[in-house]
């Protein structure tokens, strides 16, 4: 008499648990090795800028450092690809110049790309710099969303940005070291009266209802955790009401 095989159990997978196993080592292996090529080529793209610079410096030559870029990307480009084209080698002397502390630039590197580096070095001063360098890192910002902060100019329109420099440089260095955004470094200046489309007398009401209008905007460069809660939140205390204007809501993310 044929021997009976037992079907199996409807619905079970005994391969599923494994498989999905199996993925999940996978991708997690090829994030980290997306990590390790990332901040290796920003590490190659410093290290490359840095001697280059040596070099012009050394030489003491204007005319040397406007030919030396040419000459030596003709030669790399045959070599190693694009990446090594006049333009982009001009950039990593001026990432050399600009992010000269190797412990910075480390900590850096693991959350931005050579693309994210390349929006940074230009800007005009150090703290301009590190304020957004800063930022993408804390709040994983993309090239696009970076470039947009830029352009919107979001460091101007900071309290933080209206300090004196010294000031500036302990707020900054303060977030590089407790990963931990301040108001001064979220909010705007609460006055940007053209901004909010508010000119010469305004009543309070009026600045209200203008930065309400202006939420949805707002809310967006707040960044991870900042949410609207209420407007005239009614508070009571020891039999007392008030009511707060605008009542805003921070959630301590960690990790």
């Amino acid at each position: 008499m044929p021997r009976k095989t037992q079907s199996p159990v409807k619905g079970t997978d005994p391969s599923g648990k494994l498989l999905n196993d199996l993925r999940t080592l996978i991708t997690d292996a090829r994030q980290d090795v997306a990590r390790f090529v990332n901040s290796a080529l920003v590490m190659l793209y410093w290290r490359v800028g840095q001697r280059i610079r040596k070099d012009i410096l050394k030489e003491k030559r204007a005319e040397y450092g406007e030919r030396i870029l040419p000459t030596l990307s003709a030669k790399l480009e045959v070599e190693f690809g694009s990446g090594f084209s006049q333009r982009n080698l001009a950039s990593m002397v001026r990432f050399a110049e600009v992010f000269p502390d190797l412990e910075i630039l480390h900590t850096l590197c693991a959350k931005l790309s050579w693309s994210h580096f390349r929006q940074i070095i230009y800007l005009r001063d150090d703290l301009q710099r590190n304020f957004y360098a800063e930022m993408s890192r804390i709040e994983n910002w993309s090239v696009r969303t970076l470039e947009r902060k830029i352009s919107g100019m979001l460091y101007e329109r900071t309290a933080l940005s209206k300090k004196p420099t010294e000031l500036i440089k302990k707020e900054l260095a303060d977030l590089k070291e407790r990963d931990k955004l301040t108001p001064d470094l979220v909010f705007r200046d609460p006055y940007f009266l053209d901004f909010l489309g508010l000119k010469d007398t305004y009543s309070e009401k009026d600045l209200e209802t203008a930065i309400l209008r202006e939420m949805e905007a707002f809310i967006l460069e707040l960044g991870v955790g900042f949410s609207f809660v209420a407007r005239q939140k009614r508070m009571t205390v020891r039999d007392d009401d008030f009511y707060l204007d605008l009542l805003f809501y921070h959630r301590n993310f960690t990790g």
